[in-house]
């Protein structure tokens, strides 16, 4: 019995050191073929995976959850703050989404959070007037519900809520921006008296899009020959820099101390020249090596960090507005399968992450691009057509199937076409150019997708739009 007990107290601190403290995942289904709850829940547990962000609350996710034991943050869209101005609808949207799940063997929910990124100066103040109304009544909804000790509302916010003055770009002189310094106080003094913390992204891998003269070790753990030094604190990378911008900002408006969780952090693999499995590789093991060691950052020095990474699958529905990247930043592929080794305990050693399992795949068959067609006159455009209906971003310069021949980048755009469509055999056809096969037409550098089974997955794209979507090419290709 002696050697029992041995056994499991062995099993419990193997357990516990094949995982970084506080370190959770974002998890988003702006996808076609999505994962099943169910298999994505399992995913977490066989990767020791505690803690997950949310983007909504979705009641399939929110029941696969139920009794794992995992940390939720679940979050209200940005397109509901306004609504959530009103009290009576916040406490229906809390009585719903948080006392419908959170009771004992049901859902760990920790965090709601309002809004996503809302003051991102892309948006023009959109909801600059709706986010704090929203937040001060669903956390009041959350305590006059009993869970306000337990559930903090909080709201993630980009690092372009802060900066630095150009004319002295160093982290002590970060202050919140000055359009919206006024409700960051606000917002910021709220948090302080809810015991909320302050959720920031910071994204590394965005330093160096679109800036080539920035410096690329910069962006990772591993050490620089160009450090930052700002008031005797050396910085050597980016995120270390950000986050003390941000803790600066905060010392500015007389909160200093207030907790900061990190919302998103993370690395994609493709859609860019630097988006790639090798750098997305170095960064986390980086990452995770800082956050295993509690090292802290120079203005919060050897302090635990609640880090949530971004994300945990690829999501080839994403807007790609802000770049070809944004489909790409899962450290797992959409079905679920790890991109790289990883150490999540953070100990250095480059462990591969356990895969999805049971995850059921369409059949083993691909759309090309047909060798024997006559008329190639209208290959462009259909070409464009199988990319406005799919995920072609691993087609752009710098990216992992860039490399490919006219014809390989035809068959690569009408198979994510064809793979869209559920494999169905109308959608193989573009004017005489393609053709089906068995054949994998997979490169060494260049994935041919095969799809999530529809019988395992939800499709987004339902039987009446593939109907219309056909109808779409016989017309877009006349």
């Amino acid at each position: 019995m002696a050697g029992c007990h041995f056994l499991i107290w062995l099993i419990s601190i193997g357990f516990y050191c094949s995982m970084v403290g506080g370190l959770g995942v974002n998890w988003g289904t702006l996808a076609t073929h999505p994962l099943p709850p169910k298999v994505v829940v399992q995913l977490l547990k066989d990767n020791g995976i505690n803690k997950v962000k949310l983007f909504d609350a979705n009641a399939n996710m929110m029941s696969a959850l139920a009794g794992s034991g995992i940390e939720v943050m679940i979050a209200i869209p940005n397109n509901q703050l306004a609504a959530m101005n009103d009290y009576d609808t916040a406490k229906k949207w809390v009585d719903k989404n948080v006392t419908r799940y959170h009771f004992d063997g049901g859902v760990k929910i920790t965090y709601v959070a309002v809004g996503n990124e809302p003051f991102l100066k892309s948006y023009n103040g959109s909801f600059l007037n709706v986010t704090f109304p929203a937040l001060e009544n669903i956390q009041n909804a959350l305590n006059e519900a009993g869970f306000g000790d337990t559930i903090k509302a909080t709201v993630p916010l980009n690092a372009d809520v802060y900066d630095s003055p150009a004319s002295n770009a160093v982290p002590s002189a970060g202050r919140f921006r000055s359009d919206i310094h006024g409700a960051m106080t606000q917002m910021v003094q709220f948090f302080n008296q809810t015991g909320a913390p302050f959720t920031v992204n910071i994204y590394p891998f965005l330093s160096l899009y679109g800036n080539d003269n920035f410096p690329l070790d910069f962006a990772f753990f591993d050490g620089t020959s160009q450090p930052v030094i700002d008031n005797g604190h050396t910085y050597t990378n980016v995120f270390d820099a950000n986050f003390d911008t941000l803790v600066s900002a905060l010392k500015d408006v007389g909160l200093g101390n207030l907790p900061i969780i990190v919302g998103e952090v993370g690395w994609p693999t493709d859609g860019d020249k630097n988006a790639k499995a090798s750098y997305a590789q170095r960064f986390y093991n980086g990452l995770l090596k800082r956050l295993a060691a509690n090292q802290g950052t120079p203005l919060r020095p050897n302090q635990y960090l609640e880090v949530h990474l971004f994300g945990l699958l690829d999501e080839d529905a994403k807007s790609v507005a802000p770049g070809s990247f944004e489909r790409h930043w899962g450290i797992f592929r959409y079905d679920g399968q790890p991109k790289f080794p990883v150490d999540l305990s953070g100990q250095g050693a480059n462990k591969m992450l356990v895969g999805a399992k049971n995850v059921e795949y369409l059949p083993q068959k691909w759309c090309v691009f047909n060798p024997d067609a006559k008329d190639l006159s209208k290959l462009a455009d259909n070409i464009n057509f199988a990319c406005t209906f799919s995920d072609c971003t691993s087609l752009g310069s710098g990216s992992t199937c860039s490399n490919l021949d006219a014809n390989g980048t035809a068959s690569y755009a009408f198979n994510m076409y064809f793979q869209a469509q559920n494999q169905d055999d109308t959608s193989c056809y573009f004017q005489g150019l393609a053709k089906g096969t068995t054949q994998d037409p997979s490169t060494a550098d260049c994935n041919f997708t095969i799809q999530i089974g529809t019988s395992a997955s939800t499709s987004s794209i339902p039987p009446l739009v593939t109907v219309f979507v056909s109808l779409l090419l016989a017309f877009f290709l006349l």
